[in-house]
């Protein structure tokens, strides 16, 4: 036996520094805890005692986490008579270990897994490398899970029908053809950007399901290039997209200094450029956020110029008005600067031409003569640029309604104080007229004293010629 022991020794490491070494290379390499490859260990070797023994009730691993060395007992009860030589031991026998046993007690019988058959030992084997399995998929879902709403870097692997696989380093994600940007193509090796959507659970491993088209994946790469959006100094508030065509993004910056678009666009566009490579091509629009509404929106129809903007924030309704030949622009091909609009505001926006507006009734006349400072003190002086009395005493200030359905109009003192608006009276009576001369010219008077001789008058040129350009009075 002592011979044995030698030459043992000089074969080689014993099983227990063997099993040492190879814990230490997996939890290197792995990612995979100590505790649980022993934990794994030790349920082969209670499967291995089931198979040789066909019971494992009695059976107890003692095993040293930090040497590896383990022991197998099976723990028998001292009886009289032996019926069953796996679970009892006689007395006779028990005493011949020691004499301190009596009936009932419960002696250890060392077993050797050498002595194992060659199934039980397999079983063993297949034990111990299904649990590595199972922690190494454990340690990947942990780690792609931690990621999961973030934007990663992947090889393109193979087209699967119309999926891809993407290896992600010690996974493969799938990139459906509904989260692809319509008209990408990938070829093998190829290293693409992609969001992860969703990391599950599976009996093969973690399933990774990741995105080229979600809004967020042009937010995360503005985090990463941009850094004060990195730093939390420049916020993206909102975000609205239509993969490979177009993106609406909606910035803040909490620092009064940093111009927060022009932080994001960077020198000479060298910052949304960089994106705009990464996603093929789609165009890019960055606009100030603005907690006013009708702001919001006047800047999110960008490039278009927008002559009004009247927003309800209670129904999430805005109606605007824009030139005639920025309708088209306002609008969008297909409708789709428009709808980005929308998203990005949360408003559902009904937009007009100015010829529009006008046939309908809502059109706001800006050209108006009282941006004259003559005019302006005279009407404004008292008030400080803010109506405070009627049922409009929440809202005009400095010529402007900021407030309901009148904003941007500019109030007039006189006759007419329920509300005109750059020159339009808004209730019906006066719309679309111009206050010129003598507080009169090209407006319809509808006095008692007129109505009879001008009962069917539509027109501003009636009175200006006929009553207050100085031709005698109408009879």
């Amino acid at each position: 036996m002592a011979k044995t022991r030698k030459s043992s020794k000089a074969s080689g490491p014993s099983d227990s520094e063997m099993l040492l070494e190879a814990l230490t290379m997996l939890e290197k390499e792995k990612n995979i805890s100590r505790e649980s490859i022993l934990e794994g260990i030790e349920n082969s070797l209670i499967t291995a005692c089931k198979n040789h023994f066909g019971k494992a009730d009695n059976v107890v691993v003692d095993m040293n986490p930090e040497t590896c060395e383990y022991h197998v007992y099976l723990e028998k009860t001292v009886v009289e008579n032996v019926e069953d030589p796996v679970m009892e031991i006689s007395l006779a026998e028990a005493k011949m270990r020691d004499s301190k046993y009596e009936l009932d007690d419960i002696v250890r019988e060392e077993v050797q897994s050498k002595n194992f058959g060659r199934i039980a030992t397999q079983n063993a084997k297949n034990v111990i490398l299904q649990k590595i399995r199972e922690e190494e998929r454990k340690v990947i879902y942990d780690q792609f899970q931690g990621k999961s709403r973030d934007v990663v870097t992947g090889i393109v692997q193979r087209y699967i029908g119309k999926n891809v696989s993407i290896n992600l380093g010690k996974a493969d994600a799938l990139l459906t053809e509904k989260e692809m940007i319509k008209g990408e193509h990938f070829e093998p090796t190829q290293r693409v950007k992609v969001y992860i959507l969703d990391v599950k659970a599976t009996s093969k491993g973690p399933k990774i399901l990741v995105s080229r088209t979600h809004p967020e994946l042009v937010k995360r790469l503005f985090e990463e290039e941009v850094a004060e959006v990195r730093d939390g100094i420049v916020e993206i508030r909102s975000i609205s997209r239509e993969a490979g065509s177009r993106t609406k993004m909606a910035v803040w910056s909490k620092d009064p200094d940093v111009d927060a678009v022009g932080a994001c666009v960077g020198m000479n566009g060298s910052r949304v450029n960089a994106i705009v490579d990464i996603l093929n091509g789609e165009k890019i629009d960055i606009i100030n956020w603005d907690d006013n509404a009708a702001l919001l929106i006047q800047n999110a129809l960008s490039p278009a110029k927008v002559i009004s903007v009247i927003a309800d924030s209670e129904e999430k309704t805005a109606k605007v008005i824009v030139p005639d030949y920025q309708l088209s622009l306002a609008i969008g091909k297909e409708g789709q600067n428009a709808r980005l609009a929308a998203r990005l505001t949360g408003f559902k926006i009904d937009i007009k031409s100015e010829t529009q507006a006008r046939e309908a009734g809502d059109f706001m006349d800006y050209e108006t003569e009282y941006e004259d400072a003559d005019y302006e003190d005279k009407y404004y002086e008292d008030y400080d640029g803010e109506y405070a009395e009627g049922e409009y005493a929440d809202g005009y200030a400095d010529g402007e309604y900021r407030e309901g359905d009148y904003a941007d109009s500019e109030y007039r003192e006189g006759d007419y104080a329920d509300g005109y608006a750059d020159g339009g009276y808004l209730d019906g009576d006066y719309a679309d007229s111009e206050y010129q001369e003598d507080d009169y010219a090209e407006t319809e008077y509808r006095d008692n004293e007129y109505d009879d001789a001008y009962p069917d008058s539509s027109s501003a040129d009636d009175y200006a010629d006929d009553v207050y350009a100085g031709e005698e009075n109408n009879e």
